[in-house]
């Protein structure tokens, strides 16, 4: 979907941080909390930036996200207070590609710090194989249409964004957000660096998890919705066959599902995996079509009541046990 992108003037911003700031709460799950505390604001994008920032700024940073729980992350449009937001923090985190209007608001605000998360770790190109089908030439001829529509969740280049599903990639990224927090707010430069430190160590323990976890399997292939799991797939040897491409919410071609029932008998395939966030309606007729259970792996671009933990590491590790019992490594 197309994201409606909104500008404000400096008079509607200065009313807007005057009227709607000074009465907001200091809760750090607040999307609408205000910058301009004691501590070092952060401002980040989504639920993947703005727990690298709670988990590195610990007890100095005050770190609001952008997006709400439960929202489709792609879908944001920025808001005139989250503007405002903007202006009064002292950092912004982000991964730029995901979000359009996010990356707009960003560069057009005078927030001192500006970490893109992309430019922390190397992007590659995953799920071009689901967009369209060479054999049957339906969707090859409008795949710059595609690319195109899509929002927000094919970063530039046709690069794919979702690094923090591969714990490695998201351990160079924590990295990096310690080394931008240790030069912005250099005081606290000691605290931010055992911190980060502290959560590369988990993310390396998690690492070890899915590498000793996913040994003996009986199949590398799995599908899901869209292709949020192609770093992780790359990381352990697997194979991640998307229904939509990187796109959750297109429509796949009918030659895409018979294709992957084919390829669900042939590998063996036994689960049809979809998320969270958006529709389980094409996951269910594919799994129905092709005689095969549904289960959740969840790209972790939110945690609502829905998710199968409090926070990444435990979403992760629910990622794990789910594949596991996909793949019959268990």
């Amino acid at each position: 979907m197309n994201v409606r992108r909104h500008h404000i003037s400096a008079a509607a911003l200065a009313a807007v941080t005057a009227l709607g700031l000074g009465s907001l709460t200091a809760c750090s799950s607040d999307s609408a909390a205000a910058g301009n505390t004691d501590k070092f604001d952060v401002v980040a994008s989504f639920y993947p930036m703005a727990f690298l920032a709670e988990q590195i700024g610990g007890e100095h940073a005050r770190v609001t996200s952008l997006t709400q729980p439960g929202q489709e992350p792609h879908d944001l449009e920025i808001s005139a207070k989250q503007t405002a937001q903007l202006q009064e923090s002292d950092a912004a985190l982000y991964l730029k590609g995901l979000q359009p209007s996010v990356d707009e608001a960003i560069g057009q605000s005078g927030v001192a710090t500006k970490i893109d998360a992309a430019t922390l770790t190397s992007l590659e190109e995953h799920g071009a194989e689901a967009g369209h089908e060479d054999e049957h030439g339906d969707e090859h001829g409008h795949e710059d249409e595609h690319a195109e529509e899509e929002h927000g969740h094919e970063h530039e280049g046709g690069q794919d964004p979702h690094v923090w599903l591969d714990p490695v990639k998201y351990a160079e990224v924590a990295e990096g957000v310690g080394r931008a927090f240790e030069k912005a707010d250099p005081d606290h430069a000691a605290d931010y660096r055992k911190n980060t430190e502290a959560l590369v160590g988990k993310l390396n323990d998690l690492d070890a998890s899915f590498e000793a976890g996913l040994k003996d399997r009986k199949t590398d292939v799995f599908v899901t919705t869209h292709s949020a799991f192609g770093y992780l797939a790359e990381r352990y040897g697997l194979t991640e066959e998307a229904i939509n491409g990187l796109d959750p919410e297109s429509e796949p071609s009918g030659a895409r599902v018979k294709e992957l029932s084919r390829t669900a008998k042939a590998d063996g395939v036994t689960t049809v995996f979809y998320e969270t966030l958006v529709s389980d309606r094409t996951a269910k007729t594919l799994a129905d079509d092709a005689g095969l259970r549904t289960d959740v792996l969840d790209p972790l671009e939110g945690i609502t009541d829905e998710s199968r933990g409090d926070d990444y590491f435990q979403v992760m590790e629910a990622n794990l046990e789910a594949l596991q019992k996909a793949l019959g490594a268990k």
